[in-house]
């Protein structure tokens, strides 16, 4: 399954396959550093009648040539804009992995604040709010090597990419890029609107104890967290379980919503 350009498509969001007749859209948020090929293959794993719309952010693949943000709430400000043109009325929901969890939330938070359209459903994986530790370092004053160290202490660059410098001047800048954005936030445990389901690897450094568990208190609805064996990039592993579990929970909230 080819992807069309995210040109063509709006620029922010790219998808697999048309499916006007779909009852939801799911929209997708990669980890820091990724970008919708992260999740190519993700709209095979779900039925037609869920219609996948995936983040591609500045500074990566077709949008190479834009600067990537740097800051927070500039970023949720340019997200929301982009997801309210994409709305046709369908129910939608959130899918965030690492960071994309940190931005599905507060974008939910955002699009519920101005009342308009909000998702009915926001799907968290492999980051939580109350484990959230900005680095003592700046990002920002760190030299490639010292990023680079960072980040490898979880995984978050292939051996072939640390291995090879071309390969490293392509994928660093919106990595870094993306960790400032990581930086620039402060957890204060604002609550969203509607329910949400939580996924992990079982072994992810970067969850403290039950961190993924805390996500219960930020919601009226929380609908289980989910564990898989591996650490903080287990999604690569389980992708396929993860989206059987998400379109089970997507089918139930559009039912739910029609009555």
């Amino acid at each position: 399954m080819s992807y069309v350009n995210a040109q063509a498509t709006g620029r922010w969001f790219q998808s697999g396959a048309q499916r006007p007749e779909a009852a939801v859209r799911l929209f997708v948020f990669p980890h820091a550093g990724g970008s919708a090929a992260s999740y190519a293959r993700w709209a095979s794993l779900f039925s037609e009648d869920v219609e996948l719309r995936i983040l591609q952010l500045p500074g990566r693949q077709s949008r190479r040539s834009e600067p990537a943000f740097t800051r927070l709430d500039p970023l949720i400000e340019a997200l929301h804009d982009a997801v309210e043109s994409e709305w046709d009325g369908r129910p939608f929901a959130f899918f965030g992995h690492s960071m994309g969890a940190l931005l599905s939330y507060r974008l939910t938070l955002a699009m519920q604040a101005e009342g308009g359209p909000s998702p009915a459903l926001l799907a968290v994986s492999g980051w939580a709010g109350s484990a959230h530790r900005p680095n003592r370092d700046s990002v920002r004053d760190m030299s490639d090597d010292e990023f680079i160290a960072g980040v490898d202490g979880f995984g978050g660059l292939p051996p072939e990419i640390i291995g090879n410098e071309e390969m490293r001047d392509l994928v660093l800048p919106a990595l870094r890029a993306d960790f400032c954005v990581l930086e620039d936030y402060s957890h204060d445990a604002a609550p969203v609107a509607c329910p949400i389901v939580a996924y992990c690897g079982a072994s992810d450094p970067l969850l403290v104890g039950n961190a993924m568990a805390t996500w219960a208190d930020l919601t009226e609805t929380f609908l289980g967290l989910s564990e898989f064996p591996g650490t903080h990039f287990y999604l690569y592993e389980h992708a396929l379980s993860v989206a059987t579990d998400l379109g089970r929970h997507l089918r139930r909230r559009v039912a739910a919503n029609s009555r």
